[in-house]
């Protein structure tokens, strides 16, 4: 652990027992760049609390991954070496199937779908996260994900070979699926990963790949829609725990507000983003019709996993969805 974190985590841990006095200072970790609509919202966020408590409560946004790398975010925060974090919550499957369900390809493909898909799965998380001391304060979705390459890809067979960004279970197993070489890669390290060959060929939202500056080093984008994920923000419990009750309430309200600006954010931005990619010439277009099709036999094979690993309750949260 970088020596930084833990000179955070001591003051942190002194203060997580502590009532918000004047100038409580939290640290908030994420994995994104500043101008990231993530970050931005997270900005808009401890501004709202800043301003709601008149100061009493003084959160600090450590974005690109500076405080903490990205799997490190959701640990930090349990373990009190940071107040609140945000991660891309299905980086965390292996801890409980209910985190990855949301990049399931192909079981919410639109921002109204997966509106519907994070209402039938909230509780479940909720209670998760309750059981490793944090609570959930809002969640966010990214853009539809697609498949950024540096050659034409027509169907799954043109994958095999591939150097592979994954990044959680389910892109890892997209990867064995296809023949394709995964290769873990964070968000902050996407940028020297692409420049340095290390992969080739990844699935992720238009706004990754503008962060990264994926036309540097690839060439095509196909807009598959596989899947939108959600990053997840959330607040050490007993931290929460020890405020008085008119900062938790701004805190709770802000989140509030945080959540319906931060998907407002994306439905606005999704499209904005591919605009970009093709203004710096990319090939961005929608995958042939077997390239689809081959997709969402994958998308098959892999709700099929999810489902035995989840259970009786992981089958009834894709019916109550299903329902909706």
């Amino acid at each position: 652990m970088r020596l930084k974190a833990v000179v955070f985590g001591l003051s942190v841990g002194l203060l997580a027992a502590l009532p918000a006095s004047a100038q409580t200072k939290w640290n908030l970790p994420n994995a994104y760049p500043t101008d990231n609509p993530h970050t931005e919202n997270l900005s808009a966020f401890v501004k709202d609390v800043a301003d709601a408590t008149g100061g009493k409560l003084q959160i600090t946004v450590h974005a690109n991954a500076s405080l903490f790398k990205a799997p490190e975010i959701k640990r930090a925060v349990q373990t009190g070496q940071a107040q609140m974090g945000e991660v891309l919550i299905s980086i965390h499957e292996n801890e409980d199937p209910i985190f990855g369900l949301d990049v399931v390809p192909f079981v919410a493909t639109s921002f109204p779908e997966a509106k519907k898909l994070w209402a039938a799965q909230k509780a479940a998380v909720e209670t998760k996260l309750a059981s490793q001391g944090l609570k959930l304060l809002f969640a966010v979705p990214w853009a539809p994900q697609g498949i950024y390459s540096k050659k034409d890809i027509n169907s799954v067979d043109d994958m095999k070979g591939l150097k592979w960004r994954s990044y959680n279970v389910g892109t890892a197993r997209i990867g064995e699926l296809v023949g394709a070489q995964a290769v873990t890669v964070q968000a902050a390290e996407l940028p020297q990963a692409l420049a340095t060959g290390v992969i080739n060929a990844l699935m992720t939202s238009g706004g990754t790949g503008y962060d990264a500056k994926i036309w540097e080093s690839l060439t095509h984008f196909y807009d598959v829609q596989a899947w939108i994920p959600k990053n997840l923000t959330f607040v050490n419990k007993a931290a929460f725990d020890g405020l008085d009750k008119p900062t938790q309430d701004a805190i709770l309200k802000a989140a509030e507000t945080a959540e319906a600006r931060g998907w407002k954010a994306w439905e606005e931005k999704a499209g904005w983003y591919l605009d970009q990619l093709k203004s710096r010439g990319m090939k961005v277009q929608p995958p042939s019709e077997k390239l689809a099709t081959d997709m969402r036999k994958i998308g098959d094979q892999l709700t099929a996993d999810w489902t035995k690993k989840a259970g009786a309750p992981g089958q009834a949260i894709i019916d109550a969805y299903k329902k909706m």
